[in-house]
């Protein structure tokens, strides 16, 4: 047994396997192929050696061979990255970001909305911020819109929305006097000074 393990040992040596295992070297350009009696093509065919190009693999964000490119530059391999510039953030899609956050939850920021719109309609014209103005805007046009119709599913519905009854009212009694001809834009937004304090941009939006 023992010399079994002996001569199996001798016979799978390292210096055997690394003589087994193919070589780096690179290819060489020409092949010779055996010369038969039944064979007529010639015994040596040259073979021209193939420019392979050398590919980047990225391992995250950075490049794991950085000095290999592409290009003929090998020098410089910014090349490669594709950079999305608008301006300040680097950003794919705005998921959720459709209205104006207003610095609120939702259900303050609806309350908001709600008690602007409230005020403007009762008294005509208000003072507040730019954003908030652009983002009251649509509310104020869509209670108009709902007044136009003057059926009764639509009162509920601006009834659900505007704080006070006697304003839905005296809408839906008006809305044809006065905007009868017009088909939107019912509001115009004044820009005015900052405020005092923050230097927030202020606003006044009035009904048309």
């Amino acid at each position: 047994m023992a010399s079994a393990a002996t001569s199996l040992a001798t016979t799978w040596s390292m210096a055997s396997l690394r003589s087994a295992l193919p070589s780096n070297r690179s290819p060489t350009s020409s092949l010779r192929l055996p010369s038969t009696s039944n064979y007529s093509a010639p015994s040596q065919l040259k073979l021209s050696p193939v420019k392979s190009r050398v590919l980047i693999f990225f391992s995250g964000l950075a490049p794991a061979k950085p000095l290999l490119s592409f290009g003929s530059d090998e020098s410089n391999y910014e090349v490669n990255f594709i950079t999305i510039d608008n301006g300040s953030r680097f950003f794919a899609m705005r998921h959720g970001r459709k209205v104006p956050k207003l610095n609120r939850p939702p259900d303050q920021r609806r309350a908001l909305l709600r008690g602007l719109t409230t005020q403007l309609l009762k008294y005509g014209r208000i003072k507040t911020t730019r954003a908030r103005a652009s983002a009251m805007r649509k509310y104020v046009d869509k209670m108009v819109t709902l007044a136009k119709d003057g059926s009764l599913h639509k009162r509920r519905q601006a009834l659900g929305f505007i704080y006070e009854k006697q304003i839905v009212h005296a809408l839906f009694a008006e809305v044809q006097d006065r905007y009868g001809e017009r088909n939107g834009g019912y509001t115009r937004i004044i820009r005015t000074l900052p405020r005092r304090g923050d230097n927030a941009p202020m606003a006044y939006i009035e009904l048309v």
